[in-house]
């Protein structure tokens, strides 16, 4: 409690005017931040320090009223040196707005004192304060003040700040009775009403009060909606429809409640990043995109600190000092750039740098000396692999400790704290280029979209923030679909193994499956992809995630609970968390690869061969790789046309041109051969179809026709035999049987000179 000097009587500090002084001084201290930093890069802005005098005058007058004597003594000498800047007499510099800066801090130490004790609490600001005072009794040389323009001249237009749209100006002082004035005291400057005056404070417990509530609705509106399925009263009918588009309004409504601007977040970073900067003795130019971008309040309180540590990061290990980037050929000046938008229903925040980058062989080095990875698991990770190690507990690149950095302790706390909220975090980066950190984060956590699964007769909620796809196998495909290797089941799903795993011998429970029908839910953890079976897929709907209680928190492959339609309970699946007890993923978030069976399908997988096996027209066996597969098409011989020297048919908006891989490799032996090659002639309209492997050439694409496409395959290539016959790459054995590999870029840089040719001669004649 504080006893106020002015009357004597003890006050309760957390009472109304109390309450109002703190908010307000909190919103104006975040505008101070970013003011003082405007004004350090440009001083002529007038209006931005007539803003800052305004609210440390606001500050002064209310802290003299409750007897904060500490925070009114500081205030006036800021106010004091403000007034010197303002008539001109000074210089706004670096010195000044550092310890102008300093003066927010100390208000925001104060601020927080009185409202957990209800004092100003033990901080000695003296020095300060004298610093404050010689600064103002110094005399630079005074800013020259530009002559007033002509009455007919449009004034000089302001320099475009990054400012949200609809941010509130700075609030009004509180109306409370102000001491005795003092010299060189004025009242704030009449303003016009802005948003502040049609807002309204609400307590955020009341909104979370209210978003259970509609969470409540919800889940009745989802038991009705279920119950309504077996009615057949029009009437009825009509007041469920009624019913559910109000709740889904209300919903929203609500849900838009607690949305706020990610600019809430980032406000504090150009302060983050100029101290750290000045510090480190770098020179850094900080950009913001996307301030406007929304998020539920609880994930903005969750991603904050995870963010301020990659911001930080980027500015002590990214980003080069001035003459390190000046020797590499950079502009002295760094660039840190921060932008977030919408994009699939989901919020993107990117943290980009143009600094050193990660050096994916030192990653490897640290990692192997750290005892992380063996040398033998980090020799078969890809670069993009080995830069996210960064995120593994207790790794760092710093070859020192200083006061920012090199302790090994941060990025594995940010993937963890980011994927807590449903998100995920990944690293790119290119060396002596830069460093992309990229976040993919739900708009919310209260009411997220599921797909229902049922395993062992129980149901289960998969959020559908992890789901890619879903795949039915039925019949002879059940049977033959699911392979294994090294005794793990693996589905290849368009040329790639996709490890399975089955939900019901993960969570230990028996199930009696349908011999021939299985239901695979394709799921992502971690970069990484797996197949989910279970017993049976229904519908995706929105549910209301409930917490667990105390006895299945430690259960890793629970997220939460919900209630359904009919009023059972279904648990919601952690997929990370599944993930790990899978073995997809190992605790080091499955950068490092380890010797767990599954990990070492994946292995295998990486030595195998993705083919495409065919048959030409002429009945040769081929086979080239899959990526450069676009698609497989089946055209009528109807639609084949002929224009100039290239056989042709309309598709997809375009004109793809044909090649036919037995008379394209005729051709190039009769060339080579120095045989003249006889010129292309239109086929004759014939009933059928043609087969044709669409594929992406450099020029663009292009199809092949082929006799017929046998399978596609994964096969280890070891034995190849060099081969003499233009347009093959090479001959090995295939499914035990000898198969031509085809150069396909070649065989299409071919024909197009050929038919250039071929052009050319027919103009010429």
């Amino acid at each position: 409690m504080v006893v106020s000097p002015r009357d004597g009587e003890t006050w309760d500090p957390m009472n109304e005017i109390i309450r109002e002084f703190i908010l307000e001084t909190q919103e104006n201290l975040a505008q101070l931040d970013t003011d003082l930093l405007i004004l350090e890069k440009d001083p002529s802005e007038k209006e931005t320090l007539a803003r800052v005098f305004r609210t440390l005058h606001s500050v002064k007058g209310t802290a003299g009223f409750l007897g904060l004597d500490k925070l009114q003594a500081l205030a006036h000498s800021a106010e004091s040196l403000l007034s010197k800047l303002r008539a001109g007499e000074l210089l706004f510099n670096q010195p000044i707005a550092t310890a102008l800066l300093e003066v927010v801090d100390a208000t925001r130490q104060v601020i927080a004192a009185v409202e957990a004790n209800g004092d100003e609490g033990s901080g000695d600001y003296s020095a300060l304060t004298a610093r404050l005072d010689d600064l103002r009794v110094a005399n630079p040389t005074p800013i020259p003040v530009p002559a007033a323009p002509a009455a007919s001249g449009a004034p000089a237009p302001l320099p475009a700040l990054p400012v949200r749209e609809h941010s509130p100006p700075p609030p009004a002082p509180i109306s409370l009775p102000k001491p005795a004035s003092e010299p060189g005291d004025s009242t704030p400057e009449p303003r016009s009403a802005g948003v502040s005056d049609t807002t309204l404070r609400v307590d955020v417990g009341l909104l979370d009060k209210l978003m259970n509530l509609v969470g409540e609705l919800v889940l009745a509106r989802n038991q009705i909606m279920q119950f309504s399925t077996s009615q057949e009263e029009p009437s009825f009918l009509g007041t469920v429809q009624r019913l559910n588009l109000l709740t889904t309004e209300l919903q929203a409504s609500v849900m838009k409640t607690r949305m706020q601007p990610i600019g809430n977040v980032w406000g504090k970073f150009p302060r983050v990043v100029r101290d750290l900067s000045l510090a480190c003795g770098k020179q850094v130019r900080f950009e913001m995109d996307g301030q406007e971008t929304e998020l539920d309040k609880t994930i903005i309180e969750a991603i904050k600190d995870p963010m301020t540590h990659m911001i930080r990061n980027a500015v002590d290990h990214g980003i080069e000092t001035p003459e390190a980037r000046s020797a590499g050929g950079k502009p002295a000046e760094g660039r840190l750039h921060l932008r977030a938008f919408h994009e699939g229903g989901k919020v993107i925040i990117e943290i980009v740098d143009d600094g050193a980058g990660i050096d994916p062989h030192r990653v490897r080095e640290k990692a192997i000396h750290a005892k992380i990875v063996s040398a033998e698991d980090a020799a078969r990770m890809s670069e993009r692999e080995l830069v996210n190690l960064v995120f593994l507990p207790g790794f760092s690149t710093a070859d020192k400790i200083t006061h920012f950095s090199g302790r090994g302790v941060g990025m594995d706390v940010v993937r963890t704290n980011i994927e807590k909220i449903g998100g995920t975090v990944d690293l790119e980066s290119q060396v002596s280029c830069g460093t992309t950190v990229k976040m993919k984060i739900p708009l919310t956590l209260a009411i997220i979209p599921a797909l229902t699964v049922t395993a062992s007769g129980e149901r289960y909620c998969i959020p559908q923030v992890n789901l890619l796809e879903l795949v039915r196998l039925e019949g002879e495909q059940a049977f033959r679909g699911i392979e294994r290797i090294h005794g793990d089941p693996v589905y290849r799903l368009r040329g790639s193994l996709l490890p399975l795993f089955y939900l019901d011998e993960q969570l230990g429970n028996e199930s009696a499956r349908v011999a021939d029908e299985v239901n695979i839910v394709v799921l992502q953890a971690d970069d990484r992809q797996f197949g989910l079976v279970v017993d049976a897929i229904h519908d995706t709907e929105e549910i209301v995630v409930k917490p667990l209680q105390k006895q299945l928190k430690g259960i890793g492959v629970f997220a939460g609970a919900t209630i359904m339609g009919d009023g059972r309970v279904a648990l919601i699946l952690d997929v990370l968390g599944l993930a790990h007890r899978a073995n997809v993923v190992s605790g080091a978030r499955g950068r490092a690869v380890n010797e767990s069976s599954v990990e070492s399908v994946e292995a295998h997988a990486q030595a195998l061969a993705s083919l495409l096996l065919f048959t030409t027209t002429d009945g040769s066996r081929m086979a080239f790789p899959l990526s450069l597969v676009a698609r497989l098409e089946e055209f009528p011989r109807s639609t084949l046309e002929m224009v100039g020297a290239r056989e042709v048919v309309q598709y997809r908006n375009e004109i793809l041109p044909q090649l036919d891989v037995s008379r394209e490799l005729r051709r190039l032996a009769s060339s080579r051969n120095g045989q003249p090659t006889r010129s292309l002639k239109p086929r004759p309209v014939a009933n059928g179809t043609v087969q044709v492997v669409v594929v992406a050439g450099r020029e663009g694409r292009v199809g092949l026709v082929v006799g017929s496409i046998l399978d596609i395959v994964e096969e280890e290539i070891i034995a190849r035999n060099r081969t003499n016959r233009p347009g093959i790459d090479f001959t090995a054995v295939v499914q035990q049987r000898v198969t031509e590999f085809l150069d396909v870029e070649r065989l299409i840089q071919a024909s197009r000179s050929e038919i250039a040719e071929n052009e050319l001669a027919t103009h010429a004649t």
